[in-house]
């Protein structure tokens, strides 16, 4: 199904200063969420015919390129999730716009992890993740990498190192199911 997205003046909730809000509005499957811009404009500022703001609009060319800026955003966001063949909903689609992912790095999650896990009193699961934290120090010497620069040769490098440690086929199993652990909470 096809996924609309389009900016609005919600005329139906003015504001107290009696303009009325712009929203983008993604619709899919029939199904309809709202995302503020932040701005709003007087209902004589904006050509509801056309969902945009008038010629004669104090603060147009503003306003035209932060909806252009936005709407840009929004099917750059369509487009990607596209691409990589992944199911979204219009709420999905609005949470990864509004609320962008923050970087972590490697060493940042394993010890957000580890606190986690000592905070619920899991302290065996804990040893075991802080295991392969301290493994992983000792193999890139620094842990202040991000996810997206473990690749398949990084991981390769790693198995080497630990079969040189003499560590056996179980220890080398376990680090590396601990290790996919963290790198699914990163996704």
């Amino acid at each position: 199904m096809s996924t609309t997205i389009e900016v609005v003046c919600f005329k139906y909730k003015p504001l107290k200063n009696n303009e009325f809000p712009l929203r983008i509005r993604i619709t899919k499957d029939r199904k309809t969420k709202y995302i503020s811009l932040g701005v709003s404009v007087a209902p004589l500022y904006w050509d509801f015919d056309r969902n945009q703001p008038t010629l004669d609009c104090p603060d147009r060319e503003y306003l035209e390129k932060l909806i252009a800026n936005k709407l840009c955003e929004c099917k750059g966001k369509v487009v990607e999730l596209k691409s990589e063949n992944r199911e979204f909903t219009a709420t999905t689609l609005k949470e990864q716009i509004s609320k962008p992912v923050k970087a972590v790095t490697v060493g940042e999650l394993f010890e957000q992890i580890i606190r986690e896990l000592q905070d619920e009193r899991r302290t065996g699961y804990a040893t075991s993740v802080e295991q392969v934290y301290r493994s992983l120090l000792k193999f890139n010497k620094h842990l202040s990498v991000y996810f997206s620069d473990i690749d398949h040769l990084w991981l390769k490098r790693y198995e080497l190192w630990l079969r040189r440690q003499g560590r056996a086929e179980n220890t080398i199993g376990v680090r590396f199911r601990t290790l996919r652990m963290v790198f699914n909470q990163a996704i």
